[in-house]
């Protein structure tokens, strides 16, 4: 049977600033296992897939039951590890969720909301979520910025939440701080595409603005294509990913307060 959603989490074992990082255990669980469990409690998707280029993370995934894809080594962010692990299946899914491997704290609702619109509107074709920040996070944002920090990106919409630009700068400028609530929308990196929409990003160049930001999504823009964005409400929980080893005893804490997402 042909699967017509489908998520992918790319899992490669080389990161430079934490080497073997699916691998790493938080609370008892590997990282690549929890976001595998988050994936398993979508609704209406057929099967979640890991892609990974190394046996240690094939072995591990096996082992709890996963359905694993190899990829090369040589692909250069997950959206390229993603299209490379569909081209290992026959049948190519109708909507695909590229699920970061290390994306250890995003609710499973997240998830939802940006495959439940596509379901329900063949017309889209890119979805991400966007929530809403208060201008007290918009100054926190903006002063950590000045201190030489680069996490966290902007994106600002047009009336329908078609994406206009996404930003490492804090935008849009506050030159108005009366206004009640403005539209500050902070990015959250996770995609849903169909796989037309996703073959043609892949064959596209990488553009000068994509270059300037560092943010892959801006090629798509630049491309003159449309990226729906989809506002979420984290419901409490804090958002956060593992990117270094000092990141797990962070994520644990958060784990400790606020509790688990699913259950393991």
């Amino acid at each position: 049977m042909q699967n017509k959603n489908v998520i992918i989490i790319p899992a490669r074992y080389q990161s430079s600033r934490f080497p073997g990082k699916p691998l790493a255990l938080i609370k008892g669980h590997s990282l690549i296992y929890r976001v595998w469990s988050i994936a398993k409690t979508i609704e209406r998707v057929d099967e979640v897939y890991i892609a990974t280029d190394h046996v240690d993370i094939q072995t591990h995934a096996l082992s709890f039951g996963a359905k694993v894809l190899m990829t090369e080594k040589n692909c250069n962010n997950g959206t390229e590890r993603c299209f490379a692990a569909l081209s290992l299946l026959p049948d190519k899914p109708e909507i695909i969720l590229n699920l970061q491997g290390d994306a250890v704290l995003t609710p499973p609702w997240v998830i939802q909301a940006l495959i439940d619109p596509m379901i329900q509107n063949s017309q889209l074709e890119i979805t991400t979520p966007a929530t809403l920040i208060n201008t007290k996070q918009y100054s926190l944002m903006q002063k950590a910025k000045s201190k030489g920090e680069v996490g966290g990106t902007m994106v600002v919409c047009d009336n329908d939440f078609n994406a206009m630009y996404f930003s490492k700068s804090m935008i849009p400028y506050l030159r108005e701080t009366q206004m009640e609530s403005p539209p500050l929308y902070r990015h959250i990196g996770l995609y849903a595409y169909r796989y037309s929409a996703l073959e043609k990003y892949i064959a596209l160049q990488s553009t000068p603005l994509e270059k300037l930001e560092g943010l892959e999504q801006l090629r798509i823009l630049e491309n003159g294509k449309p990226i729906r964005v989809v506002l979420v409400d984290y419901k409490g929980h804090t958002h956060a990913s593992i990117d270094s080893p000092e990141d797990v005893l962070r994520v644990e804490e958060l784990i400790e307060a606020e509790g688990e997402l699913v259950t393991l």
